[in-house]
């Protein structure tokens, strides 16, 4: 009997029995594991398909399920191969199914065979399957450097932007709150502050020139500064100009009053 409830007995002792299912001598699974010294488990197995028995040759139907010997016998790479062994229940017999992992399927291997249920439509008169994947035709080269340029644009043109955009909005909706509250209140802060370093200049050059406290200075490098400059430098030329003409006819004055005074004498 195994022990699924809450009693212990007088003289059971857990750092000696470890487990009450120790203490009765009984394996975890019961019955099921009356083999396991032999690495036999007893499981259920379902027919995978329609099989003939070996032994009274009668035909047991797919579906069909035998508490069947479980066993590992090898291994495939990484993947174990395991042997169901059934019992048949229209006599005696033995058969044993194992898995065959490099073909995904299973293989009959003693005591019965497997039913042949392949169909040809030729043979049923229908008509015959043939292949249009073209695996039989010449590889072009150029072609298949074709393909793979196409394959790689397509990858990069369309496939590409699309994952981006997919990363992005996954992005977007796993984004944690909180860090993005602090990265917007970092920023906030970074622009304040340089906002403050720039209001306490405008205050300073207000105060240094005597311009009203409303005035509202200019960003560097604005396009408003760069204009203002053209304008000034525009004007000086202009001032310059004009009191190079001055100069001029004061000059010409000078001469032709020279001139009246030496024509006198």
């Amino acid at each position: 009997m195994q022990g699924f409830n809450k009693y212990y007995p007088p003289d059971f002792d857990g750092e000696k029995h470890g487990s009450l299912n120790s203490y009765r001598g009984k394996h975890a699974l019961g019955d099921r594991a009356r083999k396991i010294g032999e690495g036999i488990l007893i499981t259920r197995f379902e027919l995978p398909f329609n099989i003939w028995c070996g032994t009274c040759n009668n035909h047991i139907g797919m579906g069909v399920r035998y508490n069947a010997e479980k066993k590992k016998i090898g291994n495939y790479y990484s993947t174990p191969i395991y042997s169901f062994r059934c019992k048949c229940h229209l006599c005696s017999g033995w058969f044993e199914i194992q898995t065959d992992p490099k073909n995904t399927r299973y293989v009959v291997t003693a005591g019965a065979r497997q039913k042949d249920e392949d169909w040809n439509p030729e043979d049923n008169g229908g008509f015959a399957i043939h292949d249009t994947d073209g695996k039989d035709k010449p590889v072009d080269p150029l072609a298949a450097l074709e393909k793979s340029t196409e394959s790689q644009n397509y990858l990069m043109k369309v496939q590409a932007p699309r994952l981006e955009e997919m990363q992005g909005l996954s992005d977007k909706y796993n984004e944690d709150p909180y860090a993005a509250s602090v990265r917007a209140r970092k920023k906030f802060r970074e622009k304040k502050k340089v906002e403050k370093a720039k209001e306490a200049v405008d205050n300073a050059i207000k105060s240094r020139y005597g311009l009203p406290a409303g005035l509202k200075l200019l960003e560097d490098g604005s396009s408003e500064v760069d204009e203002a400059k053209r304008e000034w430098l525009k004007a000086r030329r202009e001032s310059t100009r004009s009191r190079g003409t001055k100069v001029d006819s004061i000059v010409s004055l000078k001469a032709s009053i020279l001139a009246k005074t030496t024509k006198k004498k």
